[in-house]
């Protein structure tokens, strides 16, 4: 059975990858499994037929016969546990990717959510100026630590594995604001995920949606 996702009619990252279907189409295009995706608007996307498969009305959505998912987490995980190639078999090294997991979206990523939503969110109100330098300050902490843990090698442990994925799915929302620069084994980490094949082909797709929105000329 094809799995279906939903993503943005029209995504405010503009086709760049960071919408969160992007790390679902990358999984599913790194275990090579077939999908459909369902576009959605602002507007349903809080309509109760959508608020059924994501009580909080946003993206991505997974369905697959019976079973409905929210969270791009969790719909990562239900992937690499089910198809191969982005869990170890080894018991332990496949509880250390699943850690990397938790690790990306609950302690890696709320600075950065915080520097988007202070940029884009709260960028007028007066006390904006002032925050932004703590806000800053705490990503340095946390990317100061990945990169430590990180060092030389390619990946977080061992192999390439859904660990890797969310990680760098998380990492690439500071792309903008170049603070990633100032890591170069991160920034290399991360440049070399986008090398991957499969994030390739799931980049192209996402940013198709746009473009055929949004046409040039």
């Amino acid at each position: 059975m094809i799995p279906i996702i939903t993503a943005f009619e029209s995504s405010p990252d503009r086709g760049k990858g960071l919408a969160r279907d992007m790390r679902v189409r990358w999984a599913l295009e790194e275990v090579d499994q077939p999908y459909e995706v369902h576009l959605v608007s602002s507007a349903a996307m809080k309509q109760p037929a959508h608020r059924a498969l994501h009580p909080f009305g946003q993206i991505p959505t997974y369905q697959e016969g019976d079973l409905a998912l929210f969270e791009s987490g969790a719909i990562v995980l239900h992937i690499a546990e089910h198809r191969a190639g982005l869990l170890p078999d080894d018991a332990n090294a496949r509880a250390r990717a699943i850690t990397w997991m938790f690790a990306a979206v609950n302690t890696v990523e709320p600075p950065i959510l915080e520097l988007v939503v202070a940029k884009f969110l709260e960028g007028d109100k007066p006390w904006s100026e002032q925050r932004l330098p703590l806000i800053k300050d705490r990503i340095r902490a946390r990317l100061g630590e990945l990169s430590d843990r990180l060092g030389d090698a390619d990946w977080l442990d061992g192999a390439f594995s859904a660990g890797d994925l969310m990680m760098v799915g998380v990492l690439m929302r500071l792309k903008p604001s170049g603070m990633l620069d100032e890591y170069p084994n991160l920034a290399a980490y991360v440049a070399r995920s986008e090398a991957r094949p499969a994030f390739k082909r799931a980049f192209a797709a996402q940013l198709a949606v746009f473009t055929s929105k949004h046409p040039a000329g």
